[in-house]
């Protein structure tokens, strides 16, 4: 440019070529502190519109709203970020939302917000990483168990069963 050399490479982390893709889900400088509050915004969202469909107190504002570990309200419990207690050993036991339903029903709700090119992907990845720990809470505890993954593109790409997924949360999720 304007006949001075430039290098191409992230001015962050000096390791990949710096591009939006890069720049957007890529950087593992970013990584450590910027993706994890864009992950962390949806979740409050999601668990504000629960509990506010279960009845539990929540501020008038969803961005006001500051998620408990544990919010109970009948007998429905929405837990966040907390681990299932199972028989066996899980590496993914703690997603990041779940519904529990004591009489019949668990929901495991995982949130990712990878790269665009990668949402198909990442929804894939999350069913299966869900899958043995659902299977286990079936087992353990007779209850059906779904997994929905709420996957978020970094630019607000989404897959096309997204919708169906939502549907399936209680409360007005958009």
């Amino acid at each position: 440019m304007l006949k001075e050399e430039t290098e191409c490479k992230c001015r962050l982390c000096k390791q990949h070529e710096e591009t939006t893709d890069q720049l957007t889900s890529g950087c593992p400088i970013l990584e450590k502190n910027e993706y994890l509050i864009r992950h962390d915004k949806v979740c409050p969202h999601l668990h504000y519109s629960v509990c506010k469909a279960l009845g539990t107190e929540t501020t008038d504002k969803w961005y006001t709203h500051i998620p408990k570990p544990v919010c109970e309200e009948g007998d429905v419990a929405v837990l966040l970020n907390q681990a299932v207690g199972t028989d066996r050993e899980f590496t993914a036991n703690r997603p990041d939302i779940i519904i529990k339903k004591r009489e019949n029903t668990y929901t495991l709700i995982d949130v990712a917000i990878p790269a665009d090119r990668n949402v198909v992907q990442k929804e894939a990845e999350k069913n299966l990483k869900h899958k043995s720990l659902c299977i286990e809470i079936q087992r353990m505890y007779n209850l059906k168990c779904t997994i929905i993954p709420v996957i978020i593109g970094a630019t607000g790409i989404v897959t096309r069963s997204l919708r169906k997924h939502l549907e399936a949360v209680p409360g007005k999720i958009r």
